[in-house]
């Protein structure tokens, strides 16, 4: 608490010597009074996105404008506001601000995610989208997919009747999948130690991304002078280390080995340094890109999706229906089912609606001053979209509170961006590249849950026991472990 104290002490003196200048008044959105110092922090105190969306309430308006320390922030919570931002006026809110966590972890930005706009931005969007993401690449992955999927279905049905951690298994799925397709990576007996330790490394990886620094929000040396103090930046520096030598490692072994039967990303990406001049650090950026991406927001929408069909078991029933009707007689269910499953697509739809992975999206930044709505918008105002608060919008969703996949069926909307009341991977030039990747990555295993087994919750919890508490992250998935009993479906019995 003294190192607090003592921040906003040297914060103060340093104001003090700071000219004052003032200029014309500008219209801004409406918003709280903001605290000298601090500005709005601590109107963030709960979760950032249901905060957001107190907010915009509060004040009546899709727009408000906040100063979070130095930075100013607009919070954007309409679907109307969000065509503004990332469609109509799209090229003045496509830059991304600086924060430094996001900094570290992609080599100074050198990756498509957090990025500047600019003409290397370009360039490795267009890698990522024509190279690395193709539907014909996500296709080759398939039987990894496919081997991982049973692998756990193997795991659950040798759990017994006793309950399983399916918040554990999902991500090690996402994991495994992940270094599958990224890495050609499947570890042995013998690497189990180092499978752990990168594991805990990606952990520590996505919560210092969602930590608090003082230099993202105070003037750069006193913010890092705190983050020092405080421990923050020797974790930072210590994880980013971790990473790093765990991505050389795989980049020498990809370098070591020749004529390699199916070409996982590494090797793409190792192929395009040569011809497309990539350097080493913008391999690794994307590398993180994906790591992070491609494990968080399958895990997030699978928690929530059986989460919500286990307090909704009418839902439940009508989606397992669905899948045994059209699977009957196989072992599991394929990749080329399912397109077939309306209702399960609806299902997922209406998760997403509900629970976004990442509920405020990756923050955009003004490129220079823009008017929108009839409001001036300073340069460098950092951009939040709450895709939370969008999904939930009376005004659009009639029931919005209530889980409803019926909503889906026979509709068009979908959330590759181009219905803004469901936004789960953004829109617009800063759209999410790897949509395809994603959804297969999380519909697989939905699929093969509710087709080969029936679900309950353990003994003596009823559905309304069961939370739905969140953790707080960029990708915001359950507080606390979903834990349920898995009974083989009569489908599985027969083999």
């Amino acid at each position: 608490m003294a190192v607090v104290y003592l921040f906003f002490l040297l914060l103060s003196v340093f104001l003090l010597f700071k000219r004052n200048s003032r200029g014309r008044e500008v219209k801004l959105p409406p918003g709280p009074s903001q605290f000298p110092i601090v500005g709005n922090l601590r109107e963030l105190r709960e979760v950032t996105h249901r905060s957001l969306r107190s907010l915009s309430k509060k004040y009546g308006s899709s727009l408000v404008f906040l100063k979070l320390g130095r930075r100013p922030l607009l919070v954007v919570s309409s679907a109307d506001m969000a065509r503004e931002v990332m469609k109509t006026l799209d090229l003045h809110f496509c830059n991304r601000p600086s924060f430094l966590a996001h900094s570290k972890f992609t080599y100074n930005r050198l990756d498509v995610g957090f990025s500047e706009y600019g003409p290397r931005w370009r360039e490795l969007r267009k890698i990522s989208i024509i190279e690395l993401l193709t539907a014909k690449r996500v296709r080759s992955f398939s039987s990894i997919r496919r081997e991982k999927v049973a692998e756990m279905i193997r795991a659950i049905s040798a759990s017994s009747s006793a309950s399983v951690d399916l918040s554990k298994m999902f991500l090690a799925l996402a994991n495994d999948v992940v270094l599958g397709a990224a890495f050609g990576k499947s570890f042995r007996e013998e690497e189990r130690y180092l499978q752990t330790k990168l594991h805990t490394a990606m952990d520590e990886t996505r919560i210092l991304m969602s930590d608090f620094f003082f230099t993202d929000y105070f003037p750069e040396q006193l913010g890092w002078v705190f983050d020092v103090l405080t421990g923050r930046y020797a974790r930072l520096k210590k994880t980013c280390a971790e990473m790093d030598s765990f991505l050389e490692k795989i980049i020498q072994e990809h370098l070591d080995r020749r004529n390699p039967e199916q070409e996982d990303f590494v090797d793409v990406m190792l192929r395009l340094n040569r011809d497309r001049h990539l350097t080493r650090e913008e391999v690794k950026g994307l590398f993180m890109n994906i790591l992070i991406g491609g494990t968080d927001t399958s895990t997030a929408v699978l928690e929530w999706t059986m989460t919500e069909l286990m307090k909704n078991p009418a839902a439940m029933a009508k989606a397992q229906r669905e899948l045994r009707t059209a699977v009957r007689g196989k072992h599991q269910v394929e990749e080329d089912d399912l397109p077939c499953f309306e209702f399960l697509n609806a299902v997922i739809k209406e998760t997403m609606r509900l629970y976004p992975p990442a509920p405020v999206l990756i923050p955009r930044e003004t490129t220079h001053p823009i008017d929108i709505a009839g409001y001036e918008i300073p340069p460098k105002t950092t951009v939040f979209v709450n895709a939370f608060a969008i999904g939930r919008d009376p005004e659009i969703w009639p029931d919005p509170e209530e889980f409803v996949p019926e909503r889906f069926e026979k509709s068009p909307v979908d959330y590759r961006g181009r219905d803004f009341g469901l936004i789960p991977f953004g829109a617009g030039r800063r759209g999410c590249p790897g949509i395809d990747f994603g959804m297969t990555a999380l519909q697989l295993p939905l699929a093969n849950l509710l087709y080969c087994f029936d679900w309950e919750l353990p003994e003596g919890m009823s559905r309304e026991e069961l939370d739905r508490d969140e953790s707080y992250g960029i990708i915001v998935k359950r507080k606390n472990p979903l834990r349920l009993v898995p009974k083989k479906s009569i489908h599985m019995q027969k083999f």
